[in-house]
């Protein structure tokens, strides 16, 4: 995929979009969604849409979107418009889960993530990215494996293989307002290392230059 020119890379991109859009799960609750075919180095991972983003047709649009764009401007300085425009995103599924009896959202079962698999390999073979920002426990497992533990990674740069490309890893904990593991510690300050982590990186650098 390196070799294609750049339109036929964003051509590639597009006919995976248009897959992803074609993809019907039982059980899930509206249609997937996905980012722009924006072609970066820079690869963000989350876990599923919420009950919102189809309504808005993009990803981590409402509030833990807020919330993850304010680290994002914390980090390095970027708009949210500015880093929808640079950073390809991606999740391990592409539509909301539904709701468990209980009201929260969903978790995945392992036979959904592997039916969304292949949109990731497929995504990765094109971009070759060289940084990949796992954000939440379900897409930091998929990327560095099940059972770690956020207070093992988060934080810190990991080298890792993730489908087959050599790529750094900078987790990051779920931004949902249901979650406290990043408001108080170690929570906070290990997200604050990894923040700092994100805007020295040298694919966030070359991505938003001052």
């Amino acid at each position: 995929m390196a070799s294609l020119t750049r339109a036929a890379r964003v051509a590639a991109l597009e006919k995976v979009q248009a897959d992803i859009r074609a993809l019907r799960m039982p059980g899930f609750a509206g249609p997937p969604v996905h980012g722009p075919p924006v072609l970066s180095r820079v690869f963000l991972l989350g876990q599923a849409p919420g009950p919102h983003e189809a309504r808005f047709g993009r990803p981590f649009a409402w509030t833990a979107g807020k919330t993850l764009f304010a680290w994002v401007e914390r980090s390095f300085g970027a708009t949210e418009e500015r880093f929808r425009a640079r950073v390809y995103m991606a999740a391990v599924v592409r539509a909301f889960p539904g709701k468990t009896r209980g009201g929260g959202d969903r978790v995945p079962s392992p036979a959904e993530i592997e039916a969304s698999r292949g949109f990731l390999e497929r995504e990765v073979a094109i971009l070759r990215p060289r940084l990949v920002v796992p954000v939440g426990r379900l897409a930091i497992e998929q990327v560095l494996g099940r059972g770690v533990r956020l207070d093992q990674v988060v934080g810190g740069v990991i080298h890792q293989e993730y489908h087959g490309v050599e790529v750094d890893v900078i987790a990051l904990p779920h931004p949902s307002g249901a979650s406290t593991w990043f408001k108080v510690e170690p929570g906070r300050t290990l997200l604050g290392q990894a923040l700092d982590q994100l805007g020295r990186h040298p694919e966030i650098r070359r991505a938003f230059p001052p």
